[in-house]
């Protein structure tokens, strides 16, 4: 992929070339390395300081491993991670802690993200005490403004997590990553725990604090309607790479890659007369990303299918709308 058209005039904050994320397979008494999982394997894109890209794909694409390898909790096997234009891919662990209070993530299960000994206040103080912001006399402060910009009543500082609701642990672990400052956060899945009417209010405070902080989201997600809600640009994964980005207006309106379009038409419609004619079913199941199909990775399910996409693997290749597909459906 060509990287260099994705660079607008503005560095991006956080940018992608060519991430791999490589698992080994050991196999006999000796643990011998016998193949890898290739969860990531070869994915460029950029986020601008900002602005919110979401990333879409079906469950065991490498969706989460890629927020995790940004943040650097798994090691990249190859490849750039770029954050304000310092590549940030072979920090060693002393100088990725300085950066931790850039970088943050907001997991998809809040109740096994929080510590269950701790009490409300020591899990948002501890962050910002380990990165010495704050003296442990300011720490009580702290963590009510954090409350605060929530939606947590201050008076709840002194309980558990298990003593919190499903939503109002989600918040607390929005809390908990906004106790450092950052100016990106990686939200793996942050809604797909809760109820339908919770996630709403918790994709509202996303927002809300975006635009109140200035902050720059990568918003994994497998529900296409949070993704269309919160986001301004998408990437769609499929088996470890990514096969299209675009606008929300792009990917909704206009799909390039069959793949794409199979997950729209996937998505229900409540008003029959709204509902695309021209649908395009996946058939089969996803194969293992230890032995990944040659060429085009969708061509096992794809109806559109040749001999073409059997043999050479397409790039992923545009401008402001990118796809990686031999017969592209726009």
């Amino acid at each position: 992929m060509n990287t260099a058209a994705q660079h607008t005039e503005a560095e991006p904050l956080l940018r992608l070339e060519g991430l791999k994320t490589y698992y080994p397979i050991r196999k006999g008494i000796l643990s011998r390395v016998a193949g890898h999982v290739k969860a990531v394997d070869d994915v460029s894109f950029h986020i601008q300081d900002g602005e919110t890209l979401g990333l879409v794909g079906e469950s065991g694409c490498g969706k989460s491993t890629i927020g995790r390898t940004i943040i650097r909790l798994e090691a990249s096997t190859e490849g750039k991670i770029w954050y304000q234009g310092n590549d940030i891919s072979a920090y060693p662990s002393g100088k990725m802690k300085s950066l931790r209070t850039q970088m943050q993530m907001v997991f998809q299960d809040p109740s096994s993200s929080l510590n269950p000994r701790l009490r409300i206040k020591d899990i948002l103080a501890e962050p910002m005490l380990v990165h010495r912001l704050i003296e442990k006399g300011q720490a009580e402060a702290e963590v009510e403004r954090l409350l605060d910009m929530v939606g947590i009543p201050r008076s709840y500082k002194n309980r558990f997590p298990h003593e919190f609701s499903g939503g109002q642990r989600q918040r607390i672990g929005i809390a908990r990553a906004l106790s450092v400052k950052p100016k990106l956060i990686v939200c793996d899945e942050p809604v797909s725990a809760l109820d339908v009417s919770i996630q709403a209010q918790i994709l509202n405070l996303l927002k809300d604090l975006q635009k109140e902080l200035g902050l720059t989201y990568l918003f994994i997600a497998h529900g296409l309607g949070a993704v269309k809600y919160i986001s301004s640009r998408i990437a769609v994964m499929y088996l470890g790479k990514v096969v299209e980005v675009g606008t929300k207006e792009q990917i909704f309106s206009s799909p390039k890659h069959p793949y794409t379009q199979a997950l729209l038409n996937a998505y229900p419609v409540p008003d029959p007369r709204l509902r695309n004619e021209a649908r395009i079913v996946m058939e089969g199941d996803v194969p293992s990303p230890a032995n990944p199909p040659s060429g085009c990775r969708f061509h096992t399910r794809c109806p559109l299918a040749t001999a073409l996409c059997k043999e050479q693997e397409p790039v992923l290749s545009g401008d402001s709308h990118m796809s990686a597909c031999h017969y592209p459906l726009a």
